[in-house]
């Protein structure tokens, strides 16, 4: 049967701003409290969207998250109505509060770790929503992720969801930023590689001393055991603590992988010789597999940070071409324009870029890639899939209009304690779990 790698691209939400709330994020911590546009932001989000779709990729849509987040500034004490938590919070507390109206959700390459049915024991599709437990700001948004994945996929025949993994630095948990899956095709079973920054039970590992490494080896261990995987279709590989104390803070910074090819900087990850062995053992067909490593005296490990070089998408076009998503900062910066240029022209299965204009992300500390979460499915899941949220014309029309009717054009750090922000986010929130079809996601629909 035909399988398909289907993006689903977080939806900006209506509060999208500029906290710096990101240690370890170079990008995020730059652009801290400046002036953002939540109505450009998700313009551009739905155009990258819709470009995709253009292509003839399965592409769908995922909701942002309620915010500011009322519920957990009850949990931290704040009482009264709900304009009067919002007061108290943003006066009392202004750093907890502006934690409260992350943006962050926007990278839905955090929100889960999916793997595909044709390498889970049960052949099903596995989901595991990411606890991010290394930030408060995104510690808050599993439940709602759960909820919106299962609103989503909801059909038991084909899709399993699992609880996030319990709330404890030991386990923490970022999702499909820091997990990738290579394959011959699609549907054939496949490997899919962890990558981890430190062991939570062993500090006489290497570990990162300037930046925290966000994923331990135990979580993805734990998200491999809960999907059902086999030893033989999984790789564990660590990053090197050097380069995430240079701002890589996600493999999904360092490195990129889509069916038959690994893309990844030449410092990405320890005992690369040793796992790059391992991969090719366990991949099976050694032919077909290419590792292609991009040497430091081609791109530096900050000039891949500054501009998202491998937080790129690398796709499969229906006939079989495969091309790199890339943000214009990469066009734009002489070196990394020339090596993405003579990349094409090599022999590997990339034959060309397509650059995107996701500045409000990258501002924030995201690039194309963090904004979505890819899931394979053969046919008969993806008919399984809630149809209200797979992107068409249709919708792409209306979410436009959506954002037109709901989203300002620009957001200031003093506008997130405007209390009317929070009913127009609600306002805009309810319509859209109509037009995706969801049901009650949010915490105030509850």
């Amino acid at each position: 049967m035909q399988a398909y790698e289907a993006n689903f691209d977080g939806l900006v939400g209506p509060t999208h701003n500029y906290a710096g709330l990101s240690v370890g994020n170079v990008a995020s911590l730059n652009n801290a409290r400046n002036t953002s546009s939540p109505k450009q932001a998700a313009k551009q989000g739905l155009q990258k969207m819709k470009a995709l779709h253009d292509l003839g990729m399965v592409q769908g849509v995922l909701a942002p998250q309620e915010r500011p987040d009322i519920a957990a500034l009850r949990r931290l004490g704040f009482t009264g109505s709900d304009n009067e938590v919002i007061t108290q919070a943003a006066k009392q507390a202004p750093e907890v509060y502006r934690a409260v109206c992350s943006a962050s959700s926007m990278w839905t390459a955090n929100a889960a770790t999916v793997s595909p049915s044709a390498d889970t024991a049960d052949g099903k599709v596995h989901f595991t929503p990411a606890n991010l437990t290394n930030k408060f700001h995104r510690s808050l948004e599993p439940e709602t992720t759960g909820r919106i994945l299962r609103a989503m996929f909801s059909d038991q025949r084909h899709f399993a969801h699992h609880q996030h993994l319990p709330d404890n630095d030991h386990f923490g948990d970022e999702g499909a930023a820091n997990h990738t899956r290579l394959c011959s095709d699609y549907a054939k079973a496949g490997v899919e590689i962890f990558v981890y920054g430190r062991h939570a039970f062993d500090s006489s590992k290497p570990a990162p001393s300037k930046y925290p490494a966000r994923q331990p080896l135990e979580a993805c261990q734990a998200v491999a055991r809960l999907h059902g995987l086999s030893e033989h279709g999984t790789v564990y590989l660590q990053q090197n603590p050097a380069v995430i104390d240079q701002g890589v803070f996600h493999n999904d910074v360092i490195a990129v992988g889509n069916r038959n090819v690994l893309f990844y900087h030449q410092q990405a990850f320890l005992d690369t010789t040793q796992k790059l062995s391992e991969i090719r053992r366990k991949f099976g067909d050694d032919s077909s597999l290419h590792f292609i490593e991009v040497p430091d005296q081609q791109v530096s490990v900050a000039d891949a940070v500054n501009t998202y070089l491998f937080n790129t998408q690398l796709i499969n076009l229906p006939n079989g071409e495969m091309v790199i998503i890339a943000p214009t900062e990469c066009q734009e910066h002489a070196g990394v324009h020339r090596y993405l240029t003579e990349l094409c022209q090599q022999d590997t299965p990339i034959r060309q870029v397509k650059y995107f204009d996701v500045k409000q992300s990258m501002r924030n500390g995201g690039g194309p890639a963090c904004l979505r979460l890819r899931v394979v499915l053969n046919e008969q899941e993806r008919q399984a899939v809630n149809p209200a949220v797979l992107m068409n014309e249709q919708l792409f029309a209306t979410l436009n209009s959506w954002v037109d009717k709901h989203y300002r054009d620009q957001l200031s750090e003093a506008d997130l304690a405007d209390p009317q922000l929070m009913i127009e986010s609600r306002t805009a929130l309810d319509e859209l779990t109509q037009i995706l079809k969801l049901g009650s996601v949010y915490s105030f629909q509850r």
